[in-house]
C-alpha cells in the first residue's frame, strides 16, 4: 500500500481521482450551471422592484396620453378662435370641421359672457374653455406621474 501512495496519480476523463479509470462508483452531483437550468428555475416571478418599474412605465405611458389628448383639445380650441377673429371661409371642410369640434369642446363654456361682439365671444367662452383644459390637463399629468 505504500506503493500506491508514492505512485503519481493520473486523473482520466469520466473518472474520478479517488476511484481509477473505469470505477462504477457514484460521482457528486454535478453543479447546475445558468446554461443549464431548467425552464421552471428560468422563470421568475416579478419581484417587488419590477413591479414598481412597470408602474411607473404605466404611469408614464399614461401621463403622455394626457399630455396629447390635452394638447390636441387645446389646439383645436385656439385654431377655431383664429379661424374666427379673420373670419375665416366657413364653407372650408376644415374650417367647418375644426368650428363643429371646438363647440362640442367648450361645452359649458360657449355662453358664459355674452358679449353683442360674436368674435369676442368666441375668444373669450372658447379661450376659457382652453384655458380650464390646459389647467386641468395639467393638474392630471402631474398626479398621475406623482402617483406612479
Amino acid at each position: 500500500m505504500a506503493e500506491d501512495r508514492d505512485r503519481p496519480t493520473t486523473h482520466h476523463p469520466g473518472s474520478t481521482p479517488e476511484h481509477g479509470p473505469g470505477s462504477t462508483a457514484a460521482s457528486p452531483p454535478a453543479q447546475s450551471t445558468p446554461a443549464q437550468s431548467t425552464p421552471a428555475a428560468r422563470r421568475r416571478r416579478p419581484t417587488a422592484a419590477g413591479a414598481a418599474a412597470a408602474r411607473r412605465r404605466a404611469a408614464r405611458v399614461l401621463a403622455t396620453a394626457v399630455s396629447v389628448v390635452t394638447t390636441v383639445v387645446v389646439l383645436v380650441l385656439a385654431v377655431h378662435i383664429v379661424f374666427v377673429a379673420f373670419e375665416a371661409n366657413t364653407a372650408n371642410d376644415l374650417v367647418r370641421w375644426t368650428g363643429d369640434r371646438a363647440t362640442d369642446l367648450a361645452w359649458q363654456f360657449k355662453d358664459v359672457f355674452q358679449p353683442r361682439d360674436h368674435k369676442v365671444e368666441v375668444a373669450v367662452n372658447h379661450g376659457l374653455a382652453a384655458v380650464v383644459y390646459l389647467v386641468a390637463g395639467r393638474i392630471l399629468v402631474g398626479l398621475i406621474r406623482r402617483l406612479g
